[in-house]
């Protein structure tokens, strides 16, 4: 795990709360995500993971506690201004448009802060997708749209990214080349918050783990402590 820093944590959630109607799905929810960390919400299906996610960026709008990021609070904040601070979003269904090309659906963000991936740079990261621009989106595999979803947001300028189980259904080989773009984007300087099932996978790409159940943190485990705790997680995660 990296150093502990003096610097204010890219992300802060803190005593985060929301519902969903008269539902009320996350209880208290606190942790954060230092400055170029990668960092894993781990759970079993229904935990709150997603929730705590569109919670973050607004999508759940019945929502109290505290979000801050890049020093400003997210709480009360209209939805639409979140990612201009920096925030993307790569939610599970991935939202490609069968209507648009490849590089349609990567140019249809626009650029919310200077600094975005290139073209160039998206190719490098993601080899898949080069030569690909003129093709339906909808007709990459699982995989190449799951390259896509994140490429489009890498693009805006986006250094705080928030990816919702991006190995779902894949292939391994497909799986291991989405592990080694996350940790390009790490070298790169990205901050990545991640919600996976899949912890062997995370256990190769992510400084700390936080459970999550019933809509609350329960453990935080930083991966060089994760082989001694696999009894442990194994039980909270039911594996």
């Amino acid at each position: 795990m990296p150093e502990p820093t003096h610097q204010k944590p890219m992300l802060e959630v803190r005593d985060l709360h929301a519902h969903y109607g008269e539902s009320h799905v996350l209880h208290g929810v606190s942790f954060q995500v230092e400055q170029g960390q990668v960092v894993t919400l781990l759970g079993r299906n229904g935990a709150g993971k997603t929730t705590t996610m569109r919670s973050i960026m607004g999508v759940v709008t019945k929502r109290s506690g505290s979000v801050i990021s890049s020093g400003q609070e997210l709480i009360n904040m209209p939805r639409h201004q979140i990612p201009r601070l920096g925030i993307g979003y790569v939610p599970e269904e991935r939202g490609i448009f069968s209507s648009l090309s490849v590089n349609e659906n990567l140019l249809l963000p626009p650029v919310v802060k200077p600094g975005g991936m290139t073209i160039a740079q998206i190719h490098d990261l993601f080899p898949n997708l080069k030569g690909r621009g003129s093709t339906q989106g909808t007709r990459l595999s699982g995989g190449e749209q799951q390259m896509l979803a994140i490429a489009r947001i890498l693009r805006t300028g986006a250094n705080l990214i928030l990816l919702d189980e991006p190995t779902e259904g894949l292939a391994p080989a497909l799986i291991q080349q989405i592990g080694t773009a996350i940790v390009a984007l790490k070298k790169l300087g990205f901050t990545i918050l991640l919600v996976e099932q899949n912890f062997r996978f995370a256990s190769t790409i992510a400084d700390c783990h936080y459970v999550m159940e019933e809509g609350r943190i329960i453990d935080r485990i930083p991966n060089a402590e994760l082989h001694q705790n696999m009894d442990k997680l194994h039980g909270y995660l039911g594996v």
